[in-house]
């Protein structure tokens, strides 16, 4: 199968829940975007060197999905590179460091990519020497990549610290060392990093530190819920959104719970946090700015028409909140007052994290196209 960039169509965000595409701004048609095996980079263009990096799910520990870099006007395919299979989709965030560009696939393989030609330099597989009739567990995590290292988690537990510049393996920590099998809970969330440390949540319902020198455990925090989010970083503490519908505030230093607040309905998205202020959606259709420092909700946006949940992780401003929905809606809000700005309509639901670039907004729907929208209006 082959991911490629058809044509450009101008689109712009509207009120009504129209099935069209209407004016202004790119998008680009990139095939089966939910469903196809192959990584392009044409969508986001080409960085020039000496750009900044993206070496996280959501570009740093706030996660607030914010680009320090420019875009072209009008974005074109530069490369397409063919992931394998169609066991070998990328479903989950490529990381862009320096000249690389570093992604997973479900069929267990993680890659290094020359950044301005698609270039294979290396590839990691998460079995040595696997037998191909056997079952290999693949990645559904983002890569996340600081140092030396290129950090993820499998669908079997096990996470994996790799050489960035060889691809070898330089370390692995399995969440249940205790089965002889190596079997555990799935790791979707992205690592976040602090000082000489890593963090990330499992399916088996913990939040794990880990050193990051040699895969040592510091410490596990145990939740109540599976961990799909990515824990964000704010000073010395990390924030957890997970499916026992509570946010948890933990000190990094200790694994210790500062904070408890329920929230009464469980969360997949990975929170954004500003100072003293975090905001996520939740599986019910709200989106909720909380304080997390007072233990108290701000503001609550809930989404009026439709089964909405929301799976996609804020892009985060000074201005807007902007989050996609299962009701093929993106979603600008004021980040003052949560207060609707605007509503894009796609043709199928959007559960990718936007990114903000500028004065534009770009989102990927399971329509199958990228869209670049203008943040104003």
């Amino acid at each position: 199968m082959t991911f490629r960039i058809e044509r450009l169509i101008p689109a712009v965000p509207s009120h009504r829940a129209e099935p069209r595409i209407s004016r202004r701004e790119a998008l680009a048609s990139l095939g089966a975007l939910a469903a196809s095996p192959l990584l392009t980079a044409g969508a986001v263009a080409a960085p020039v060197i000496g750009s900044e990096s993206w070496p996280t799910f959501r570009n740093g520990n706030s996660q607030r999905g914010l680009a320090s870099t420019s875009l072209p006007a009008t974005l074109e395919q530069l490369w397409a590179v063919d992931s394998g299979p169609k066991d070998a989709m990328v479903t989950a965030t490529a990381a862009i460091v320096g000249e690389h560009v570093y992604a997973a696939s479900l069929n267990g393989e993680v890659f290094c990519l020359d950044r301005l030609t698609g270039r294979r330099l290396w590839t990691y597989r998460s079995r040595e020497e696997p037998d191909t009739s056997k079952f290999i567990p693949g990645f559904k995590a983002a890569v996340a990549v600081s140092g030396e290292g290129v950090f993820l988690g499998d669908e079997e537990g096990l996470f994996h610290a790799i050489d960035r510049d060889t691809g070898k393996k330089k370390w692995q920590f399995s969440t249940n060392p205790d089965d002889p099998t190596g079997n555990s809970a799935p790791i979707v969330s992205c690592a976040s990093f602090f000082e000489d440390k890593l963090l990330f949540g499992s399916h088996d319902n913990n939040l794990y530190c880990l050193n990051v020198g040699d895969g040592s455990l510091a410490w596990k925090f145990a939740t109540e819920g599976m961990v799909n989010c990515s824990p964000a970083i704010v000073a010395d503490h990390t924030f957890v959104t997970g499916c026992d519908s509570h946010l948890r505030v933990i000190n990094v230093h200790s694994g210790k719970q500062v904070t408890d607040m329920p929230l009464g309905i469980y969360l997949v998205a990975s929170p954004a946090v500003v100072d003293n202020l975090l905001y996520v959606g939740t599986h019910g259709g709200e989106v909720l700015a909380i304080d997390w420092k007072a233990a108290k909700t701000v503001w609550t946006y809930e989404a009026k028409q439709g089964d909405v949940a929301f799976h996609s992780s804020a892009a985060v401003n000074d201005r807007f909140v902007i989050v996609g929905g299962q009701d093929k809606k993106l979603h600008c809000l004021h980040r003052d007052t949560g207060k609707l700005a605007w509503i894009f309509n796609a043709r199928r639901q959007i559960d990718s994290s936007p990114v903000i670039v500028g004065d534009r907004v770009f989102v990927g729907s399971h329509d199958g196209k990228l869209y670049g929208l203008e943040l104003e209006t």
